[in-house]
């Protein structure tokens, strides 16, 4: 018998001062069974940084033709995918043909070392962002993980904070590969 999705739900609250974005989201997370409270969070995160009301979760895992979150528009054309984790560099070709903007966040302390053997096969794709959320970042965001959360995001002057009301994380980020 196949292993089911643990369902998150995250009441997120997010103030970025940054974009003029400000809006609650009511968002539900499915866990796939080989995925990590860590990885959740940087999935949360990755919403936060890009909330729009056309942005969200896709199956994810669940499907290995669709990123972890998009935002298309009205035609249905993909305006932004993001892939969390380190892909491959066809995965990520791929998704730059595809979509006006891509984001991968990467979070693990082998980052360095995965950008460093794909940077000259993806130097071509001009719409391509890999960001980089250091190991102690994401083990902090890690502790903020429950099956319900209520969470804040604020977002000024590039940085990041992110907190449950009780824990407050800084957010670091390091980018690899094209603009912030």
């Amino acid at each position: 018998m196949a292993l089911k999705a643990t369902i998150y739900k995250a009441d997120l609250s997010i103030a970025d001062m940054d974009r003029h974005y400000y809006g609650d989201h009511g968002l539900t997370i499915a866990r796939h069974p080989s995925e990590t409270d860590e990885r959740v969070m940087i999935r949360v995160l990755a919403f936060a940084l890009h909330a729009d009301p056309a942005l969200g979760f896709t199956k994810g895992l669940f499907d290995v033709d669709e990123p972890e979150l998009w935002q298309k528009d009205l035609t249905g054309a993909i305006d932004l995918w993001i892939d969390i984790g380190q892909p491959d560099e066809k995965r990520i070709m791929k998704a730059s043909s595809r979509a006006e903007r891509v984001f991968v966040y990467s979070y693990s302390a082998t980052s360095n070392i995965w950008f460093k053997g794909l940077a000259n096969k993806i130097d071509r794709a001009r719409n391509v962002t890999i960001v980089n959320i250091p190991a102690e970042t994401s083990a902090q965001l890690e502790k903020l993980a429950k099956r319900s959360m209520q969470l804040q995001c604020t977002i000024q002057d590039g940085q990041v904070w992110l907190t449950d009301g009780v824990e407050t994380v800084l957010v670091e980020r390091e980018y690899l590969f094209g603009g912030n």
